[in-house]
């Protein structure tokens, strides 16, 4: 069941995070939904502006509508994912959307607020929530590349000042994170005494943490293993971060690279084993499970496992 993204925060806020999981076809829309029924936790799927046109978005789109009705115990929202203007608009009028971000951080501040709260104004009018960003991720995802050194920590009272300013209703914050597979290769991790003063300035407001992903480096040995090319001792969140990035007003997580590292080593591997197989089901019905087990696993570190039946009791009071 689709719901609002707010309604989905009113019931984390402060307690667990919800799992925001980018998908592009449809062993992972299998995959993440059987992973959050097994864990029993609500999440969000994440659509991207690469995502969208990728095939053609009314694909995906019937992909996680048809998957609703597979998974009908499932709670859910829809999110488009770093948005520019123009497609928060198009999502924002399509009607599919519990929520779009815009992500204007590239802009000077001024510049930010100005294109956010245009997209604002648009979404609310339809009851669509809004995330926004300010301050810069380093790293590299999709369209989005920001180069270390321009790379900036959001400022905690730019942070106040910008939400009132925008009438956003969650905020993407630089608190340490980076985008992509090639992140940290020494000892950095979220900034919580950033974190801490945001939610001092900002409380009760969903906070969202870009970046997320761990990148395990048995996914990237095995990768490498069966005959792939990624960087070693690439080191991204500490997965036992999440919870007290949660208690800290970290709403939703967005988790994407991880995946694709699984969907790499399940198909790296398989073909490297069996070199004289072309066909794409074997590959695909591992991925759905690995992906399954990889998804449920996540939610439990966010403490999102065990949430269902909570968040559902909360979206149905609130309808």
């Amino acid at each position: 069941m689709i719901v609002p993204t707010r309604v989905l925060f009113q019931h984390a806020y402060g307690k667990y995070a919800l799992g925001a999981y980018n998908i592009n076809n449809l062993e992972q829309a299998m995959g993440l939904f059987k992973g959050c029924i097994d864990s029993q936790a609500p999440f969000i799927i994440q659509i991207s502006k690469g995502a969208r046109s990728y095939t053609d978005k009314r694909m995906l789109e019937a992909i996680i509508r048809t998957a609703d009705t597979i998974w009908p115990d499932a709670l859910f929202a829809v999110h488009l994912d770093h948005g520019d203007e123009e497609t928060a608009m198009e999502c924002i009028a399509s009607g599919f959307y519990s929520s779009v971000m815009i992500d204007a951080s590239h802009e000077a501040f001024e510049g930010n607020v100005a294109t956010s709260k245009r997209v604002v104004d648009a979404a609310h009018k339809l009851g669509i929530s809004v995330e926004a960003e300010l301050g810069m991720l380093g790293g590299v995802e999709e369209h989005v590349s920001v180069s270390e050194e321009n790379a900036c920590l959001t400022n905690p009272a730019e942070a106040e000042e910008f939400v009132a300013q925008t009438g956003c209703d969650s905020l993407a914050c630089a608190i340490g994170t980076s985008h992509g597979a090639y992140k940290f290769s020494g000892s950095q991790g979220i900034h919580f005494d950033v974190l801490r003063e945001i939610q001092r300035r900002l409380p009760g407001f969903p906070l969202v943490m870009h970046g997320s992903s761990s990148v395990p480096p048995e996914e990237v040995s095995r990768i490498n293993a069966a005959g792939g090319r990624l960087k070693e001792g690439a080191k991204g969140v500490d997965t036992a971060q999440y919870l007290p990035s949660a208690k800290l007003g970290v709403c939703k997580v967005n988790i994407d690279t991880d995946g694709r590292l699984v969907w790499c080593r399940v198909h790296r591997e398989h073909f490297a084993n069996k070199p004289e197989d072309f066909d794409l089901r074997p590959p695909g019905k591992t991925f759905m499970a690995e992906y399954g087990k990889f998804i449920a696993g996540r939610n439990v570190l966010l403490g999102s496992a065990g949430q269902l039946e909570g968040a559902r009791e909360h979206a149905l009071a609130t309808a």
